[in-house]
């Protein structure tokens, strides 16, 4: 099993940045690939990013050039970059681990995913 917790939501201005953290712990064979989903109300939960353990990387074109995903191997922490941040960015964040690796045509679908975390509230006021 693989559990993850996340933190480092909170409430920024339009043009600011913040840095979402998921710790997770477990077998490796239980991540291979993780990711960030939102959630705004009223909407579906939509796919933000999501990275291979120590391989490609995929982006939601909303965020693309604006977030970076990237995962500590030493302590097993998945991080989300997130700059020049919108209102439309207004969401709560989930991270997600899957057991098996992501492929362009499919990281984006939150069935694809095995382990969640509960999830951080990020707000961004215009």
């Amino acid at each position: 099993q693989l559990q993850m917790a996340e933190s480092g939501g909170g409430a920024v201005q339009a043009g600011g940045s913040l840095r979402l953290s998921c710790a997770t712990s477990g077998s490796a064979r239980f991540r291979r690939c993780l990711a960030w989903f939102r959630q705004a109300a009223g909407k579906q939960r939509e796919g933000v990013a999501a990275a291979n353990t120590g391989g490609s990387s995929f982006y939601a074109g909303s965020v693309e050039g604006r977030f970076r995903i990237t995962h500590d191997n030493s302590d097993n922490t998945l991080y989300l970059q997130m700059n020049n941040l919108e209102p439309e960015d207004t969401a709560i964040y989930y991270c997600a681990a899957s057991r098996n690796y992501c492929y362009s045509s499919s990281w984006a679908d939150d069935s694809e995913y095995h382990y969640w975390g509960q999830g951080t509230q990020v707000t961004v006021s215009s």
